[in-house]
């Protein structure tokens, strides 16, 4: 299927799109970082008036050549203020922005990027609308999870990572490998902006319609926005992984490129419990070093596939050529050079040749 778009006007958009992605993720990650170490480092109020007035919490801060003094109420302030600062719209602009860009880079381009017939012989409208099916299944499955296993969070843990797991091996049988890296993230990253959405801002109009009704606030909801919160500060480096590896061919040349990809997510995920913990003041150097450890095993571990050479044409074959090449999915990162043959397709962000088997089996296809 050709792009609907003209090559130029889709390359100002992927670039534009990217910036403001980057740009959006940067505020929405920041905030979760430092909310999350805010909350773990909260001291008990010294002043009787905060104790009285409902203060949970209080910390000073110094930064930018001035002092702060923060403090953070049990449910809700004894008076609302006149002015509230919001953090919704990073969440919601990195999800607009990322599903742009897939939009733009995967679905316009569904039988280059998205599709690869060794993996599963699909159309382009049967692959965008089993990726856009799936970034709803995963809200859906993660918040029923969450509902039906809020009392016993070390359950809902491991029944998310097996989730996760799940979708990680599922995407990659149906997509093209770099394709199902992207899928995942995106994926979790619905459940990331869907949290806000759906239950931390919700949670805070509650709070605040309470107190402009003058009616007890009730402080459910809001222990449910903070553990959605912790979920998503968990998230975050996950789903940043797979932002990134799309440009690590040699993650999804392995033999089992999901099993890689889900291994380097749990890491990610290992490391915010380690910077976690610490905020807490409890600094588990093993945390750190079993990280390290793993990190280096998988890369010992982890071995690209044997790059064969590919088999001998076959009568009635053709040369590999650009509509082959786009076929195969390496334009978004290779130049034609990079399988012998003429024209310029896109960008060569990398040395690593693709795969000539995969090529040599579309030139078959072709005739």
């Amino acid at each position: 299927m050709a792009s609907v778009l003209d090559p130029y006007v889709s390359d100002w958009l992927d670039l534009l799109l990217r910036w403001l992605h980057v740009i959006a993720a940067m505020a929405w990650i920041g905030t979760s970082f430092y909310f999350v170490l805010l909350d773990s480092s909260l001291r008990a109020p010294r002043s009787p008036d905060d104790v009285k007035d409902g203060v949970g919490g209080e910390l000073w801060e110094v930064h930018g050549g001035g002092f702060y003094h923060v403090k953070k109420y049990r449910v809700a302030p004894p008076k609302l203020p006149e002015h509230l600062a919001w953090f919704k719209w990073e969440a919601y602009t990195t999800w607009l922005s990322g599903f742009g860009l897939m939009v733009v880079l995967y679905y316009f381009e569904a039988r280059a990027h998205l599709i690869d017939p060794a993996v599963a012989d699909l159309t382009p409208a049967q692959a965008v609308g089993i990726s856009i099916g799936l970034l709803v299944a995963a809200w859906l499955v993660y918040d029923v999870l969450c509902r039906a296993l809020v009392a016993h969070e070390g359950v809902l843990a491991a029944a998310l990572v097996g989730a996760t797991a799940a979708a990680t091996w599922g995407c990659s049988e149906l997509f093209a490998p770099r394709a199902a890296f992207l899928q995942v993230g995106a994926m979790l990253g619905t459940v990331m902006a869907a949290n806000v959405l759906f239950n931390i801002i919700p949670a805070h109009w509650e709070l605040i319609r309470a107190k402009q009704e003058g009616r007890e606030p009730d402080p459910q909801p809001a222990l449910v926005a903070k553990q959605r919160s912790v979920h998503n500060n968990y998230l975050t480096l996950p789903v940043l992984l797979t932002m990134l590896a799309g440009h690590a061919a040699f993650l999804y040349e392995t033999t089992r490129p999901w099993l890689v990809l889900f291994a380097l997510m749990l890491l990610g995920a290992w490391a915010r419990l380690f910077f976690n913990l610490r905020h807490t003041g409890r600094t588990i150097w093993s945390i750190a070093g079993v990280g390290v450890l793993a990190v280096v095993a998988l890369a010992v571990v982890v071995e690209p596939e044997d790059e064969k050479p590919p088999p001998p044409a076959a009568a009635g074959t053709i040369p590999v050529g650009k509509a082959v090449f786009a076929e195969a999915g390496c334009g978004s990162c290779h130049t034609l050079a990079d399988a012998d043959a003429t024209g310029t397709v896109g960008p060569n962000l990398d040395e690593r040749r693709p795969s000539r088997a995969r090529v040599a089996t579309l030139v078959t296809a072709e005739t």
